[in-house]
């Protein structure tokens, strides 16, 4: 259990499979948690099961990419909490507009209607994906840093990904946007250094959520090509599951343990990030 009691969690994209497991876990630990999504019925299912179990939970509608709707929401978590302690910067994810459909360019696939090659994505999908991955994490801690700024202390954790260091095929724009994560949590945990506020960033490997369910498995339940071709890379030979990133999220977010923890990106990923596949 972390040293958390009282603190005031924000948690972005809450209403999802991984932030809304965070929230439940990190209520357990004392703390006041503020379920963000633009699901606000999502996020409100995640804290009345909080709350009914005695925890603190909060839900609030807001969209990310709006930095009025972040500000109203920052005005509605102050009201009910006070001035956040922490922030997780969950919202992200991808759009099946935005992948590539084969793993390889081909010419003959090049303009045909039944495939979608990089040349063929459209601009507008490419930066949606950039937008909600990385604008909504820089526009998030624009609003909610200035509380720790002001505390002296504080903490903000984003969500990176394996794909951060080397791009997966078929997502660039997923790729790219955080491999921009990675590179802007050394940025702020420098820029904020002397404020008293760490910067940390988890990168899970391949966790089965509702957003990769098409990637991982058929119609039928079985695994995909892909999900075989990402086992082989992983030593541990198994999908993680929510349970394997709470500890080190407790962890990164404990400013007695990680006192001197800053500016660091953890694989969580059962040794993917490890193998060179030979």
């Amino acid at each position: 259990m972390a040293n958390l009691k009282d603190k005031v969690i924000v948690i972005t994209g809450a209403g999802g499979v991984l932030c809304s497991f965070f929230s439940k876990e990190l209520a357990k630990d004392g703390a006041k948690v503020a379920l963000l999504d633009l699901n606000l019925d999502a996020a409100k299912k995640y804290a009345d099961e909080i709350n009914a179990a005695g925890g603190k939970a909060i839900a609030v509608s807001c969209n990310v990419l709006e930095p009025e709707k972040v500000k109203e929401a920052h005005e509605e978590v102050k009201k009910a909490f006070g001035p956040c302690d922490i922030l997780i910067n969950g919202a992200g994810g991808n759009n099946p507009m935005a992948t590539t459909t084969q793993e390889l360019f081909k010419v003959e696939d090049w303009k045909n209607p039944n495939e979608r090659t990089l040349l063929d994505i459209d601009a507008n999908a490419f930066m949606k994906v950039f937008s909600i991955n990385f604008m909504g994490t820089l526009i998030v801690t624009q609003e909610f840093a200035p509380d720790m700024v002001e505390a002296g202390k504080g903490s903000i954790l984003n969500i990176s990904s394996m794909a951060s260091a080397s791009p997966m095929t078929k997502v660039p724009a997923y790729a790219a946007a955080k491999a921009g994560i990675t590179n802007f949590t050394k940025y702020l945990c420098v820029y904020f250094a002397e404020c008293g506020i760490r910067v940390n960033a988890i990168a899970p490997g391949f966790f089965e959520t509702i957003q990769n369910a098409a990637l991982l498995r058929n119609p039928d339940g079985s695994l995909t090509e892909r999900s075989h071709k990402i086992l082989t890379h992983t030593p541990m030979k198994r999908f993680g599951v929510e349970q394997d990133l709470i500890g080190t999220v407790r962890y990164l977010l404990d400013d007695e343990a990680a006192a001197f923890v800053t500016g660091i990106e953890v694989p969580i990923d059962g040794g993917f990030w490890a193998y060179s596949g030979v």
